[in-house]
């Protein structure tokens, strides 16, 4: 059984920092590619940063800069760090699992921003 557990979220103020943690069970993550996503209260999810089995990186510009994606396969985890936060930053964040046509997700962490 594939489980995608995600901790770290919270209440923060603007300018503050977080670090989301996803721990993966019943998979060998290193061969995944993870993302991590966010969904805003009425807003699509939207994929804020991923890290390919490589290596490789990219995040969504309106985060460019603030937040840094990471992976530890010796511990099936994937990481998401999160600087300078900013209210619109706010949402339920999901880690997701992919590789050819599997895709798994988390439960979701809530992250709020307070002003």
């Amino acid at each position: 059984q594939v489980q995608l557990v995600e901790s770290g979220g919270g209440l923060v103020q603007a300018g503050g920092s977080l670090r989301l943690s996803c721990v993966a069970s019943g998979i060998i993550l290193s061969i995944y590619t993870m993302g991590w996503y966010r969904q805003a209260p009425g807003k699509q999810r939207e994929l804020v940063a991923s890290i390919t089995s490589g290596g490789s990186t990219s995040v969504a510009d309106s985060v460019n800069g603030r937040f840094t994606i990471s992976r530890d396969n010796a511990k099936n985890t994937v990481y998401l760090q999160m600087n300078s936060l900013q209210p619109e930053d706010t949402g339920v964040y999901y880690c997701n699992a992919a590789y050819l046509h599997m895709r798994y997700w988390g439960q979701g962490t809530q992250v709020t921003v307070s002003s």
